[in-house]
C-alpha cells in the first residue's frame, strides 16, 4: 500500500462492492492492523460516507445508503463501463435520455484525461428504443420482482383506440424484467391463466399497494431471457433445437454463392458454402408457410432439401403466388 490516502481509496472500493465485511478480513486485504482499519473507517465517515459497525466476534463494517450522495470511487475499467452504459442508455427504451446525457457529462468531467481519451475514441450514435417506458413504472415493476410481491396493474390495449381495458386490475407473480428489441417486458406467472405470461411494461399501469409476497417458482429452462425469446418465436421454451429453438426448421440449397446471401442471413441460421455457385441454408421460423416465404424472400433460385412439411408449404406458396397474378381469374371486388 503506497500510503494512507491510497489505502483509504482501496478500503472504500472494497466497501462499495460487497454488503458486509468482517474487520479482520478487511485488515488482511489491506495488509494493516484492525486498529488501522478502524481509523480509516472513521476518516471516511468524516467525508460523508455512512459506514455502520457490525457486531460479532471480529466486528465488521457496512456501507449504508446515505441521505446525500458522497463521492463515488471507480477503478479505470468501472469508470469506462459506466460512461459507455450512459452513452447507449437512450437506446434502452427507458425515458432517461436527457438524464443519461447529463450524467455522462458529469462523469466525463471528473475523469482523468487518460480515461476521457478512451471514452472519446468510441463515437456512440444511438437510435431511440422502439417504445418509451416511464422510469417510474420500470422501477415499480422491478421492485415487485426484487421483493417477490404480487403485482397489480391495469393494462393498455394493443389497439390505442381502446385505451386501458376496463377489466379489474390484473394480478401476477412477477419474476423477471427482460429487455428485447427496444422494448421492456415483464415475465410473470399468472395464477388466473395458470401459465407464464409476458407483458409490455410501457402498457402497464401499476396499482398500489402491491399484493402479498409469493414464493418464486423456477422459470422453465432457468433463463428468463431465453424463455421470453422462445415464446416470441412460437416455440416451447426450453425445447432443444439446433437453430434458435424455432418450432419449424428446414434446409434448402440456394443456387448462388454463399457471399451473395450472407448479409441477409439471420444470426441463428447455418449457412454452408457448397461450391462456387451454391450454398446450403438451415434456418427456422414460427410456421412452415412462414419458413417457405423466408426462403422465397432471398429472390434467388433454391431447392428444398427437407423436411417434407417445408416441401408441402413451398408448393402451396408457389400456387398462391401464381394465383395472385392469374389474369384469367375473376377479380375480387
Amino acid at each position: 500500500m503506497s500510503g494512507p490516502s491510497s489505502r483509504m481509496l482501496t478500503l472504500l472500493s472494497l466497501l462499495q462492492v460487497r454488503r458486509d465485511w468482517a474487520g479482520d478480513v478487511l485488515a488482511d486485504r489491506l495488509a494493516v492492523s484492525p486498529r488501522t482499519v478502524r481509523r480509516d473507517v472513521d476518516r471516511l465517515r468524516e467525508l460523508g460516507y455512512r459506514i455502520t459497525s457490525l457486531r460479532g466476534p471480529a466486528g465488521g463494517y457496512r456501507l449504508a445508503a446515505g441521505s446525500e450522495l458522497p463521492p463515488l470511487l471507480f477503478d479505470d475499467d468501472q469508470a469506462v463501463a459506466v460512461a459507455l452504459a450512459l452513452a447507449v442508455a437512450p437506446a434502452s427504451g427507458a425515458d432517461i435520455a436527457d438524464a443519461a446525457a447529463r450524467a455522462l457529462a458529469t462523469v466525463r468531467q471528473v475523469m482523468p484525461s487518460r480515461l476521457r481519451h478512451r471514452i472519446d475514441t468510441v463515437e456512440v450514435v444511438t437510435a431511440p428504443g422502439r417504445t418509451v417506458v416511464d422510469p417510474a413504472v420500470l422501477v415499480a415493476v422491478s421492485d415487485a420482482v426484487r421483493s417477490c410481491q404480487v403485482l397489480r396493474f391495469g393494462y393498455t390495449s394493443a389497439w390505442p383506440a381502446d385505451g386501458v381495458d376496463d377489466r379489474p386490475p390484473r394480478r401476477v407473480e412477477p419474476h423477471a424484467v427482460v429487455a428485447r428489441a427496444g422494448r421492456w417486458y415483464l415475465l410473470a406467472w399468472s395464477p388466473e391463466a395458470d401459465d407464464w405470461r409476458t407483458y409490455r411494461i410501457d402498457r402497464m399501469h401499476p396499482r398500489t399497494p402491491t399484493g402479498p409476497a409469493f414464493a418464486p417458482r423456477p422459470v422453465p429452462g432457468g433463463d428468463a431471457a431465453a424463455f421470453v425469446e422462445a415464446r416470441f418465436r412460437g416455440a416451447d421454451p426450453g425445447a432443444d433445437g439446433d437453430v434458435g429453438h424455432w418450432p419449424c426448421i428446414g434446409t434448402a440449397v440456394l443456387h448462388v454463392p454463399a457471399s451473395t446471401v450472407t448479409p441477409y442471413v439471420d444470426d441463428d441460421a447455418v449457412l454452408e458454402g457448397l461450391d462456387a455457385g451454391s450454398c446450403r441454408l438451415t434456418t427456422g421460423s414460427w410456421s412452415w408457410s412462414a419458413l417457405a416465404a423466408r426462403l422465397a424472400a432471398f429472390t434467388v433460385p433454391f431447392t428444398v432439401v427437407g423436411p417434407e412439411q417445408l416441401r408441402t408449404a413451398t408448393t402451396a406458396l408457389a400456387d398462391q403466388l401464381r394465383a395472385a397474378v392469374d389474369t384469367d381469374r375473376p377479380s375480387v371486388r
